[in-house]
């Protein structure tokens, strides 16, 4: 399937739950692009009785993402990352959130989640359309986007490794004191020893524990905010 814009058609992974009908979810990937790994991100939130649309984000560089378990991954993926046009990227974000909301087997509301590059992209997504809830995995662009944070007003929910390479404890505490601040009604969970991209079962940062213990909240948290 696709997801229309003016600059063309964004390729898109759609998914519906066993009922057809369901809450959406707007999808948004790592730096890798709709790996396998997002793919089936996609797939068990659509068992969970959610309507999912992961739009292909790379698709302006003919591009559709790298294999993570490469060993050349972290450095194809950050020359992908480093290409992307930024303002272009949220407005396809957009642009799939819109398309997703007047899809027919949307019912009950929508909500964005986002993995690292797609954590970012959803709080910046957020920020601009107000959704039901926002979920976003280690956004990896949110401490440039700390300004937004008073206008993510929706339920939300943070997820961070501590031992995240990328992100160190310092900006974690920054991130969660802007996106807690004013009684805005964030959630934040951080993770003893996980890294980066801890949730992605296929790459080398892999924590398993922390993964396993962050979609359990995940699930809940959308069970308690974006009921099936």
């Amino acid at each position: 399937m696709s997801v229309p814009t003016e600059a063309g058609e964004i390729p898109a992974y759609l998914w519906l739950p066993n009922g057809g009908t369901g809450p959406g979810l707007l999808l948004l990937q790592e730096i890798f692009g709709v790996s396998g790994y997002i793919q089936r991100r996609g797939a068990g939130l659509a068992a969970a009785g959610y309507v999912v649309l992961a739009p292909e984000l790379y698709w302006r560089l003919d591009a559709t993402g790298v294999d993570e378990s490469a060993p050349s991954a972290i450095d194809d993926a950050m020359a992908l990352a480093t290409r992307l046009d930024w303002d272009a990227a949220v407005g396809d974000a957009r642009a799939g959130l819109e398309h997703l909301c007047g899809r027919d087997e949307v019912r009950g509301g929508t909500g964005l989640i986002g993995f690292c590059l797609g954590g970012g992209l959803a709080f910046s997504v957020a920020a601009e359309d107000s959704p039901d809830v926002l979920v976003s995995y280690y956004g990896s662009a949110i401490p440039n986007l700390l300004h937004l944070a008073p206008q993510v007003n929706m339920p939300s929910l943070h997820h961070f490794g501590l031992a995240d390479a990328y992100i160190d404890q310092a900006m974690v505490q920054r991130i969660r004191d802007a996106v807690t601040a004013d009684g805005r009604p964030a959630e934040f969970e951080v993770y003893e020893g996980a890294n980066h991209a801890f949730d992605n079962d296929d790459f080398m940062l892999y924590h398993p524990e922390a993964s396993a213990l962050a979609w359990q909240r995940t699930l809940d948290f959308l069970s308690r905010t974006l009921p099936t």
